[in-house]
């Protein structure tokens, strides 16, 4: 295949290099993505757990914030508690690789094809369709995971983090927790069928294709802005992991009413993005602009760190030989 040739005098013409898809060996970097993100997801996962029975619960009649969350799910259900529907949750490695190979796709289809160059536009389109790609293979996963988030147990009694009657009540009393996760599918099945699974899924696209394209946008818009700050000397890596959580941050404060509303409508069966919107107005007010951000802030600016880290470390791995003296670290 022939590689398109990427010049000292093009490299030095800007402060800051992206490496392209047709400068990386594929399948050195699919391999080395799958296990960081394996890696990643089983760090973060106990701030997915959080925020999830955080936007659930009506105000504070369970947990009264982050750190309150923490310590009564330790308490109550231990470390396993912070890990409900983990396995299932993992089977999103799948979709991250859709998504990530979209992103890279259209990006390189954009500046190949339609010849451009913007970063901030690329990075605007290409988050969207990888966000879309990613989130038909995820939602199925996403519902089941997140029912498993729900359940749970205190004094082997069954905690009820909401009032609805249309979450899933199902006792894990003399449950192995093997089968819990088949439980919850069997009960899906049953009440609503095969759509049941994608219940939420327009929620999600609403919450994450503009939340996937506005910080694939905002990316490269920090980081070349604190680059022009930085000295010239500045370590590339240092930057991008700076740039990441910034554009986490504001990514989050945009989106976080959306989030609130996908979470409703996944968990408690509601039937429409607008019909959960209105209840949730007459319920919270303003404070859906609000509800459970410090923990949504703290989940995304960590995990927009990690995934930058491991994103950038490993497109530097899997680059090919002819340009690893062009690349920065």
């Amino acid at each position: 295949m022939a590689l398109k040739q990427y010049t000292l005098e093009s490299v030095e013409s800007s402060r800051i290099l992206t490496i392209e898809w047709d400068m990386m060996d594929k399948s050195r970097f699919f391999t080395l993505n799958l296990v960081n993100s394996f890696f990643l997801r089983a760090s973060l996962y106990p701030f997915t757990v959080i925020k999830t029975r955080l936007q659930i619960q009506k105000r504070y009649n369970v947990y009264r914030g982050t750190y309150d969350a923490f310590k009564k799910i330790l308490n109550y259900e231990g470390i396993h508690g912070l890990y409900k529907g983990f396995w299932i949750n993992t089977i999103q490695l799948v979709s991250g690789l859709g998504y990530i190979t979209t992103y890279e796709k259209v990006r390189h289809i954009l500046t190949e094809y339609a010849n451009i160059k913007d970063k901030r536009v690329k990075g605007l389109i290409g988050g969207g369709c990888g966000s879309l790609v990613g989130q038909t293979i995820i939602t199925p996963f996403d519902v089941i995971s997140q029912h498993m988030m729900m359940m749970g147990q205190r004094n082997s009694s069954l905690i009820k983090l909401t009032e609805s009657s249309n979450t899933l009540n199902i006792d894990l009393n003399h449950k192995h927790r093997g089968t819990v996760a088949l439980s919850v599918v069997k009960e899906l099945y049953k009440r609503d069928g095969l759509k049941g699974f994608y219940r939420g899924y327009f929620a999600s696209l609403y919450t994450y294709v503009p939340g996937s394209a506005l910080w694939w946008m905002f990316y490269p818009l920090y980081s070349e802005w604190l680059a022009s700050l930085l000295p010239l000397s500045a370590s590339h890596l240092l930057i991008y992991c700076m740039a990441g959580p910034m554009s986490g941050i504001s990514v989050c404060i945009i989106t976080n009413p959306m989030d609130v509303v996908r979470a409703r409508i996944q968990v408690q069966r509601a039937n429409s993005f607008l019909g959960t919107s209105s209840l949730l107005w007459k319920e919270e007010g303003l404070v859906i602009l609000t509800k459970r951000l410090s923990a949504r802030l703290l989940q995304s600016s960590m995990f927009s760190f990690l995934v930058v880290l491991g994103y950038e470390t490993l497109k530097r791995w899997s680059v090919y030989d002819q340009y690893k003296d062009q690349i920065r670290w």
